[in-house]
């Protein structure tokens, strides 16, 4: 079974505005309610890609329940604990002209919502894939991905790791399966500016030497650059197409590269499953489908 974690997700309240006015009355043109989150975006696009999954992580409030409803309308199983104080946040996106997001704080997690948290975890069975993905909220500690990998450190399991910083490289000596940073953050790691796939390489083999078994690295437009625990280096550029969209494309590269590498242990496939599950959610409204992915997998592989 696949498991994701968000621990902090999100109302994703998306409206198109048509010239958006800062000081003045504007009046949406279309709206859209999504639950949100990196973990559930995970989650969602596998789902699309037919694959099953239960999400994790904490909810609260009347947003939180919302969440979860959203969730059970798209067939999503989840297993969220409720926690006591504060709301599941609710994030504003607004299309305009420009994209400007407002995003909310979200609840507050206390250690016993942790340690419930932990005994939801020690029910996975050797074998699962258990992604960790996106921040956390504000009083959890930093090195809680890295808690997490060392409470499971006992189980076989392949863990994804999609975070920045001290969240990241707290994890890599636990040896993750996966870690995926884009570009930006892969460079402030290492205090370098990276703009390039070929620059990305020698850093992402850093991670490795680190600890992390693969790791796949974002670069927009620019596409990707995987390098693998065998040896091998991919990289690619993105599919052609028209950006719609920023919300969930390295969240959906992450869930396109589990679709592609677990029905046969094949990287290569895996590497531009993820590329083109990316590039379908940010050249949709919504996030990657599976046609849609493998429209643009069939013109990547002709390029």
């Amino acid at each position: 079974m696949i498991y994701t974690v968000t621990l902090n997700p999100s109302l994703d309240y998306i409206v198109s505005v048509d010239h958006f006015r800062q000081g003045g009355i504007n009046r949406t043109a279309k709206e859209i309610l999504n639950p949100g989150g990196k973990g559930i975006n995970v989650s969602l696009v596998l789902k699309n890609l037919g694959y099953e999954s239960i999400a994790l992580g904490f909810t609260a409030g009347f947003t939180g329940k919302e969440i979860v409803r959203l969730l059970e309308e798209r067939e999503i199983r989840s297993s969220f604990i409720q926690v006591k104080n504060g709301l599941s946040r609710i994030n504003v996106k607004i299309r305009s002209d420009e994209e400007t997001e407002i995003n909310g704080m979200g609840p507050e997690v206390f250690r016993e919502d942790i340690s419930a948290l932990f005994r939801q975890l020690d029910g996975l069975s050797d074998g699962d894939v258990l992604v960790l993905a996106g921040a956390i909220p504000a009083g959890m500690p930093e090195t809680m991905y890295g808690d997490i990998m060392k409470h499971l450190s006992g189980k076989r399991l392949r863990i994804l790791v999609d975070a920045a910083g001290p969240l990241l490289t707290g994890v890599l000596k636990y040896h993750p399966f996966l870690v995926k940073p884009n570009c930006h953050e892969l460079g402030e790691i290492y205090g370098v500016t990276l703009g390039t796939r070929d620059e990305v390489v020698p850093y992402a083999r850093r991670l490795q030497e680190a600890g992390a078994a693969n790791v796949l690295v974002s670069l927009a437009g620019q596409g990707a650059v995987l390098v693998t625990e065998e040896g091998q280096i991919f990289q690619s550029e993105a599919p052609a197409g028209r950006v719609r969209n920023s919300v969930g494309a390295g969240d959906s590269m992450a869930a396109g590269f589990l679709a592609g590498y677990l029905p046969g242990g094949d990287y290569e496939q895996a590497f531009y499953m993820g590329i083109c599950s990316g590039s379908a959610s940010a050249f949709s409204e919504g996030l990657a489908t599976r046609k849609k992915t493998e429209q643009l997998l069939a013109a990547i592989r002709r390029q």
